[in-house]
C-alpha cells in the first residue's frame, strides 16, 4: 500500500515551524498593539471609533465593573451578548483582563436556546443590552447571573489590576457555544494558550498590515467573526464592525472604510457581489477570506470580477481547533477545491473507519493534532472523549472533526463536507458538497442545498436564483453535469435560504420544511 501523507510541516521542505509555546495571554495581543500603536485606531462602529490605547482603557473600566459591580472572580464565567458594537470588543477582552471566561453569544439567539445555554455554562454574570425581551431577561434570572448593561461596566475607571490577578496561560480563556443548526449548542473550552497559538498562526499566514482595514460583517460571537479582533491587534490593523444582522449594508460600510480584507460565509460572498455590481468596482480590497461554509467556485470567480485585484484565500476550520488549513491566496487557479495545507506546527491526517492512515486521494475523516486543539467541551465529558482521542502512537490528542476529506501528495487538504452529508444512492457513495457545486454551476443559481435522503424521501435540491429560475430548468442542467446517481430527485426554487446566526444555511430548517 502506498506510504500514508500527513501534513505535518515536519514532513516537508522548508517547514515554517511555530515558535515555542510561551506566556502569552489574550489580552496581552491587545496590550501589545496598544504599546506599540497607541494612537492607531483599533476598532470603529456605525457611532465612532476607539484608538488602540482606549480600547485597552475600555477594557481595564470593563475588568474593574466585573469585580465591582458583578462579584466576578477568576474563572466565572461572563456571558456577553451583544451584536457587532466596540462596546463588544472592550467587554471580550475586560472579561479575559478580570481573570473570567468569555461566553460571547449571538443576541439572534433565541430566548429558548439561551436558557440551555446559560444553564450549561452557569455563568456569574450576563451583559446585554437593557431593551432586550422580557424573554431574555427572565433567562437570564433563571440561571441566577448578575444582568448587567455595557454602560454598567464602562463606567468605571480604568485601574490597573494586580498581577496576582493575572491567570495561568493554560486557564479556560472562553467558551464557544456552536451554532447548534444540526444539534443543541455545544460550549468549545480554549484556553489562553490555545487561543493565542491559534490567533498567531493563522495571522502568520494570512497578513494582515497596519495600514489594512479588516471588514467584520460576521457576528462576533461566530468564532469565525471573533478571532478577526485577534488577528487586527497582532497586525495592529483597524477593525470596521458592521451590523451582522443586517448584511445589505455591509456593502456600505465596505465602500465607506476603504476595507482591504473582507472575511466571507457564502450568503455574504453572494450578497457583496450583487450589490459591487451596483457602483464602482471597490479596488482597494485585497483579500477575501473563507472559512465556516466553503465558497464554490463560480461564487471565488464572481468575487474576483465583483472586485478586481482582490485575491481570495480558502481556508478550513472547526470551532473545536478554530482553523485547520490555509491556502495561499488564489490556491484554486492552481488547485481548484483545495484548501490549504494545516497551520504551521499542526498535522491534519485523513483516517479510514479503523483509525489508520490513508494514502493520498482516498477520502477519510479529517483528523487534527497541534497546540490548537481545545480543551473539549464544557460539562459534556462523554462528547468530549468521542471527538478528543489520544493518538494511539504518540499518547497526544488529536481532534476527531467528523468531517470528510483527502489530502495530496503534498498535504494540500480537499474537504469532501460532514460525514453526515456522505452517503449512498443507487449504490455510489457522494456527497452534498459536490452536488451543491454543480448546482451553483447552472446559470442563475445564486445559493444551493442538498438535503441528503431519509425517512423515505429521496434525494432534495432547495435553490434561489433569478427570477426567471424553474427547478426544471436546473434539473437539466444537473444532467449535464452529474452522473445519474447523483442527480436530486426533486428541485425547489425558494426567494430566500434560510440562515443560521452565523450566516450559514439552515438545513436543518430547510430539512424540515413541510413547504
Amino acid at each position: 500500500m502506498s506510504a500514508p501523507v500527513s501534513a505535518d510541516p515536519a514532513a516537508h521542505p522548508h517547514p515554517r515551524l511555530s515558535p515555542p509555546l510561551d506566556d502569552t495571554l489574550v489580552v496581552d495581543l491587545l496590550d501589545a498593539a496598544a504599546a506599540a500603536r497607541p494612537g492607531a485606531v483599533a476598532v470603529r462602529d456605525g457611532h465612532g471609533a476607539w484608538s488602540y490605547a482606549e480600547l485597552a482603557d475600555a477594557s481595564r473600566a470593563v475588568a474593574a465593573g466585573l469585580a465591582r459591580l458583578g462579584g466576578v472572580v477568576p474563572g466565572d464565567r461572563v456571558v456577553v451578548r451583544l451584536g457587532n458594537r466596540r462596546e463588544f470588543v472592550a467587554l471580550y477582552y475586560g472579561v479575559l483582563r478580570a481573570g473570567a471566561v468569555a461566553v460571547p453569544l449571538n443576541p439572534e439567539m433565541k430566548a429558548f436556546v439561551l436558557r440551555g445555554v446559560l444553564a450549561d455554562a452557569s455563568p456569574a454574570a450576563v451583559v446585554l443590552d437593557p431593551g432586550e425581551p422580557e424573554q431574555v431577561h427572565e433567562a437570564v434570572a433563571a440561571c441566577g447571573a448578575r444582568s448587567l448593561t455595557p454602560a454598567d461596566l464602562l463606567a468605571h475607571d480604568a485601574v490597573a489590576f494586580d498581577t496576582a490577578r493575572r491567570p495561568c496561560p493554560d486557564a479556560l480563556a472562553q467558551l464557544l457555544y456552536t451554532s447548534g443548526s444540526t444539534s443543541a449548542p455545544k460550549g468549545v473550552m480554549g484556553t489562553h494558550r490555545h487561543v493565542v497559538f491559534a490567533a498567531r498562526a493563522i495571522a502568520r499566514r494570512l497578513g494582515y498590515r497596519p495600514d489594512d482595514v479588516v471588514l467584520a460583517a460576521l457576528p462576533l460571537s461566530f468564532d469565525y467573526g471573533l478571532y478577526q479582533l485577534l488577528l487586527a491587534a497582532i497586525g495592529g490593523s483597524e477593525l470596521v464592525l458592521a451590523d451582522a444582522a443586517a448584511p445589505v449594508r455591509a456593502m456600505n460600510v465596505l465602500r465607506e472604510c476603504r476595507a482591504t480584507v473582507v472575511p466571507v460565509v457564502p450568503s455574504l460572498a453572494e450578497m457583496l457581489c450583487r450589490l459591487a455590481a451596483r457602483g464602482a468596482p471597490p479596488e482597494h480590497v485585497r483579500l477575501f477570506t473563507n472559512t465556516g461554509a466553503a465558497l464554490a467556485g463560480s461564487a471565488i470567480e464572481a468575487l474576483r470580477a465583483g472586485f478586481p485585484g482582490a485575491a481570495v484565500a480558502a481556508m478550513y476550520g472547526i470551532t473545536e481547533c478554530k482553523r485547520v488549513t490555509i491556502a495561499e491566496p488564489d490556491a484554486d487557479l492552481v488547485r481548484p477545491g483545495s484548501v490549504g495545507r494545516a497551520l504551521d506546527g499542526t498535522t491534519v491526517e485523513v483516517l479510514d473507519a479503523r483509525g489508520h492512515a490513508l494514502p493520498p486521494g482516498e477520502v477519510g475523516e479529517i483528523v487534527v493534532g497541534g497546540p490548537h486543539v481545545m480543551a473539549g467541551y464544557w460539562n459534556a465529558p462523554g462528547l468530549t472523549a468521542h471527538r478528543f482521542r489520544p493518538n494511539p502512537r504518540t499518547g497526544r490528542v488529536r481532534l476527531h472533526t467528523g468531517d470528510h476529506g483527502r489530502l495530496d501528495a503534498e498535504g494540500h487538504l480537499y474537504f469532501s463536507g460532514r460525514v453526515d452529508d456522505q452517503f449512498k444512492r443507487r449504490g455510489v457513495r457522494m456527497g452534498t458538497p459536490e452536488i451543491e457545486a454543480a448546482a451553483l454551476d447552472v446559470p442563475g443559481v445564486r445559493a444551493a442545498a442538498a438535503l441528503p435522503p431519509r425517512d423515505g424521501l429521496d434525494l432534495r435540491l432547495v435553490v434561489t436564483g433569478d427570477d426567471a429560475l424553474a427547478a426544471s430548468l436546473v434539473i437539466e442542467g444537473l444532467e449535464r453535469r452529474l452522473e445519474p446517481a447523483k442527480v436530486p430527485a426533486t428541485c425547489r426554487v425558494i426567494a430566500r435560504m434560510p440562515l443560521t446566526p452565523n450566516g450559514k444555511i439552515d438545513r436543518k430548517a430547510l430539512d424540515t420544511d413541510e413547504h
